[in-house]
């Protein structure tokens, strides 16, 4: 990988919870990530 961020999102959960949790627990809220400017990019003004 070359170390390129494909997103952001706030930590729903501590690090250490996140060590232990199921895998398909929410870890991360979602805020923005690159596909959705390349999805948007037609109506952006």
């Amino acid at each position: 990988m070359a170390d390129i961020p494909l997103g952001f999102g706030v930590a729903a959960k501590s690090t250490q919870d996140c060590r232990k949790v199921d895998p398909m627990a929410i870890v991360v809220f979602h805020q923005a990530d690159i596909g959705e400017y390349v999805r948007h990019e037609e109506t952006l003004t």
